[in-house]
This record gives structure tokens, C-alpha cells and sequence, in this order.
């Protein structure tokens, strides 16, 4: 739960299973992504060759976000309930056949037969959501429905995927001065980025125990970084002190651009005119197509490298996965789980913040280790996996850091840790601070009980002037009395 504007946003069972299903489809998305680079087909040469295609599997991910846009049609055209979206109402006048046929007096005394609602009807009509409701109480605040986004909209969401680009293209090119357990550890740090960012570029006010739960979340990236450092330091390669330098700033401003992405998404969710999310997952799919057809693929065949001569040949891809129905089958579960972790990456920004969408990337180390260490023991018996070293106990205390960190920033929300000055708080105390969101989430329930009692509709209170109300409940109610 932030702080400032997220003081609604707490992180309850909803919440949390969607985090959980965030952190299973990434880890599954990275265990497949690294299973790929470890296959091996025939070339354009007709020699076995690895495949190991980044920008392939960048490509990849976009084309499997697209499938967000078809998702974002069948929401709109079956009014399904769906996070971030506001379905049109049906017409009142139309549901008026299920009301009962009264006869009541009217002001003059007159008797007539009437359809009324009654105290027994459901506060929301039939057929109406809870999301139409809530667009009931702020109806006077301009928001559009889902389907009537601007023209525009659809390309200014394309900006996300040049962060994506962006961010990717430094951090590959950082990775090739650095070792992967450092250039991991670097990448961690985009979550100080995006909470200083959240603070000062969106102005959503972090509290200071937030703070210190960031704090414990780069804590633990740096002990998961220093584990892979120590167990990888016999195989090491010596670089340049310049060429480190230029590696970790790369990388760094990698991480600064992945962190204006997971802001702009946030922020793009919540504008006067708020992008759903399923679409802005689709237009960041189908941008990032074309740039990498238009613009990454190009420069990636005409860069020299390791790649029949270019950095990447995109004609020795399209060959390989041609001759290797195991690389196909696979391209397909990628295809789906990358999909499924944008789709909850997503999910998470617009229910939580982009602050925790930071501290869902910094999990998916520690989970794909898990994962890789049952798969060892558990189903190969050794073949595939990782195993245990005794360097695996930093890990595993770099897992209960994150934990822990995560548990300071969600307070004081259910299963969280609350800093009361304990010595395993470190002495610190926000009492107070627990205390102010406290009354925060008290105001709020208040104010909207109090619009959910002025808009409810379906009821019999449904107007001062009602011909169809006695004079007995008018007075009990308040309006039997003359107004002046």
C-alpha cells in the first residue's frame, strides 16, 4: 500500500493472488526463456548452432503482449468484469418491468397504479456491476467508458515499448563488460528509481516505513548478486577497470528507463482518461512489433557480431526454429507465459503501484532458483537445474530480506510487519505513521458510504419529491417537514 494517492490500494487477498500469479508466469517465463538459449538446431550453414537469440526472444514478448488487444475486444463486445474497466449501463427505463405494480396515492390524493421499486430490491439494478456503480458515484468527474478512448490514446501508448527497447538495449550492452551476477544485481536497483519517481514525478507521498522496506528490497538484490558473484569467481574474465565502469553505467541507465516504464504505465492507468489495461499491454505489443521489424532487427543484421557475421541474423533464426520442432513447441509456452507476466506485471501497477511491480521483478530471481533447485532434485534427478552450494545460504538469506522488506512496505495491511520499535524493527518506530493511513482508510469508507447512500439505486428513496412516497415516510425520513 503507498502512500499519498495508493492509500486506497491495499494489498488484500485480490491483490495478492494476482501477485502470486505475477511471480509464477515470470518464473515460468524466464525458466523457459533460459531453456531456449540452451537449445541447439541446424543454421543457414547446415551445422548445429545454439540458440542464443536475445532480440529473438525480445520479439517474442511483444508478439505474445499483442494478444492483449484481442483480449480488450472480447471484454468490451461480453461486458465482462475486468479490472479497469467501465462497461455502459443498461437503460433504467428498460429494467422497470421487474418492479412491482402498486397502487398508491399520489400528491393530490389521487389514486393510481404505479411500478415502483421497494426497500427488497438490490441497491444495484440486475445485469448492473460493481464497476458501473463506482463510475455512478463519480459520474461528474469526465471519466470515459473503455470503448470511447481518443484516436490518440493508441499511439501514445506505443511510448512504454521504447522504454522496453530502450531499457533492454542498455542492459545488453552493459552485460557485455560485466558478469551476469553483477549485471543481476544492478537491475535489482530500478526499485529506488521508481519510488523516487512515484514521489517526485507522480507526487504519490511515500511514507517513511516504505522507505525502509525499499531499503531491504535492494538489501536482498545485493546479497542474491553477491552469491552468483562468489560461486562464478573461479570462472571469472579480467576487464578493464573503464570498460566495468562504462558496464555498470549502462546498466544503471537501463534500470532508470525500466523504471520511467513501470511509472508511465502506472500514470497512463490513472489519467482523466485512464488506458485499460488489457489495452495497454496489447498497443505496448504491437509497437514493440514494429519497432523491432522496423528498427532493432535492421540495425541487429548490419551490426557485425558472432552471428554469421551480424549481431543477430534474423534470416539463421527463422531457419533454426524451422528445423526444430522442439524449439517451435517451446516458442509456444513462451509465447503465453510471457503474456500471463505482463498481463499480471500489469495488473499489479494498476491495483498496487509501480513500486511494487519493482519489487515483482526483484522476486523472480529468487523464484527461478527455487524452481531451478526442485527441478534438479525433485524431477530430473541432476540432469537440469541448479544446485545446492554453500554459497546458496546468502541466497537464501537474500529470499527472507526480500520477504521481510516486502512485508515493511505492505503495512499495515494484513500480514505485514509493523516497525514498533522492536529490536528486530531495528529500534525504529512509525506508530504514528500507521496510525495517520488508519484514519486515512477510516475518512475514506466514510465519504464513500455516504455517496453509495446519496446515489443507491433500485430503492424506494429514490427522490424528495417521490408521488409514490407516504407523507408518514417522508416525515420519518426528514422531508415531511415544510423547507423554508
Amino acid at each position: 500500500m503507498g502512500g499519498g494517492n495508493d492509500s486506497s490500494k491495499e494489498c488484500g487477498l485480490t491483490q495478492f493472488l494476482i501477485f502470486s500469479a505475477a511471480i509464477a508466469s515470470g518464473t515460468a517465463c524466464s525458466l523457459c526463456s533460459k531453456l531456449m538459449m540452451d537449445m541447439h538446431s541446424t543454421g543457414i550453414t547446415g551445422e548445429t548452432e545454439k540458440f542464443t537469440k536475445p532480440i529473438f526472444q525480445t520479439f517474442g514478448m511483444f508478439i505474445g503482449m499483442t494478444f492483449g488487444i484481442i483480449m480488450h475486444w472480447v471484454v468490451l463486445a461480453f461486458d465482462i468484469p475486468f479490472p479497469g474497466y467501465v462497461h455502459a449501463k443498461k437503460d433504467r427505463s428498460s429494467s422497470s418491468s421487474d418492479w412491482p405494480n402498486v397502487e398508491m396515492k399520489n400528491q393530490e390524493g389521487d389514486t393510481e397504479r404505479s411500478w415502483v421499486p421497494t426497500e427488497s430490491d438490490s441497491l444495484l439494478e440486475k445485469g448492473q456491476t460493481k464497476a458501473v456503480a463506482a463510475a455512478d458515484d463519480d459520474e461528474d468527474s469526465g471519466e470515459p467508458l473503455s470503448a470511447d478512448l481518443p484516436v490518440w490514446m493508441y499511439f501514445f501508448l506505443g511510448i512504454p515499448s521504447v522504454f522496453d527497447l530502450g531499457a533492454t538495449a542498455l542492459c545488453m550492452m552493459g552485460l557485455q563488460f560485466l558478469d551476469v551476477s553483477i549485471y543481476q544485481m544492478l537491475r535489482g536497483s530500478g526499485i529506488i528509481f521508481v519510488a523516487l519517481m512515484k514521489q517526485h514525478v507522480l507526487g504519490d507521498h511515500l511514507y517513511r516505513f516504505q522507505w525502509i522496506g525499499v531499503m531491504w528490497n535492494v538489501v536482498s538484490v545485493v546479497l542474491v548478486g553477491l552469491t552468483a558473484m562468489l560461486a562464478s569467481a573461479s570462472s571469472e574474465k579480467e576487464v578493464e577497470a573503464s570498460d566495468a565502469v562504462w558496464g555498470v553505467l549502462l546498466v544503471l541507465a537501463g534500470a532508470f528507463v525500466q523504471a520511467l516504464q513501470f511509472v508511465f504505465e502506472e500514470k497512463v492507468m490513472t489519467m482523466d482518461i485512464p488506458a485499460p489495461p488489457l489495452l495497454l499491454i496489447g498497443m505496448e505489443g504491437i509497437w514493440g512489433t514494429v519497432l523491432c521489424l522496423v528498427v532493432v532487427y535492421p540495425l541487429a543484421y548490419y551490426m557485425p557480431g558472432a552471428d554469421h557475421g551480424s549481431y543477430e541474423d534474423p534470416f539463421n533464426t527463422y531457419e533454426m526454429i524451422m528445423n526444430s520442432s522442439t524449439i517451435q513447441w517451446a516458442f509456444v509456452i513462451y509465447f503465453f507465459t510471457i503474456f500471463a507476466y505482463n498481463l499480471f506485471a500489469v495488473l499489479v501497477t494498476f491495483m498496487l503501484s509501480s513500486v511494487w511491480h519493482a519489487i515483482l521483478d526483484n522476486f523472480r530471481p529468487i523464484t527461478v532458483w527455487a524452481t531451478d533447485m526442485f527441478i534438479f532434485y525433485v524431477i530430473t534427478a541432476g540432469t537440469f537445474g541448479e544446485p545446492w552450494t554453500h554459497w546458496s545460504y546468502i541466497q537464501l538469506g537474500g529470499m527472507f530480506v526480500l520477504l521481510y522488506g516486502t512485508s515493511i512496505y505492505n503495512a499495515p495491511n494484513a500480514g505485514s510487519i509493523l516497525l514498533k520499535g522492536e529490536w528486530w524493527a531495528c529500534f525504529m518506530d512509525f506508530t504514528p505513521e500507521y496510525e495517520e493511513i488508519k484514519t486515512e482508510e477510516l475518512d475514506a469508507q466514510w465519504q464513500e458510504m455516504q455517496k453509495r447512500f446519496k446515489k443507491r439505486t433500485g430503492s424506494s428513496f429514490y427522490g424528495e419529491a417521490s408521488p409514490h412516497m407516504s407523507i408518514h415516510t417522508q416525515a420519518l425520513r426528514g422531508f415531511g417537514s415544510p423547507k423554508n
